[in-house]
């Protein structure tokens, strides 16, 4: 894998706002997108093997929200960078999501032209 590459899942339980999403992250030909459709099909994906660099979470989802499924992920030794992407981006909402441990917050609705833009430059400025 090159540094400009990246394996990124995508967890978002609304299936118009994930499809969109994976779509418009492939833009992007240097991203390898998989998808799931809740905390639990994201855990599967994991267990299938795939190991993302970067995993983007909906906040609020049925069973799981988004900072459960960040916490299994860490419990499960997970280290890659998560962000949340949510229309509940108050500051002290995004504060209170960059305290448990994400990288960053993207807003819904999102731009799909500049999705994995945006990605990339949470990623970013999570490294510095």
């Amino acid at each position: 894998m090159t540094r400009s590459s990246l394996k990124v899942l995508y967890v978002d339980d609304e299936p118009d706002i994930r499809e969109v999403a994976v779509m418009a992250l492939e833009l992007d030909a240097t991203l390898d997108v998989r998808s799931a459709a809740s905390g639990r099909e994201a855990l599967q994906v994991l267990d299938e093997g795939f190991v993302p660099d970067a995993v983007m979470l909906d906040v609020m989802m049925p069973e799981m929200d988004g900072p459960a499924v960040l916490a299994a992920l860490r419990a499960r030794g997970v280290e890659a960078p998560v962000v949340f992407i949510t229309a509940r981006a108050q500051s002290h909402e995004t504060a209170r999501f960059l305290q448990l441990g994400a990288a960053g917050v993207i807003t819904k609705p999102f731009d799909p032209m500049t999705l994995a833009l945006e990605l990339r430059a949470v990623l970013a400025r999570a490294e510095r």
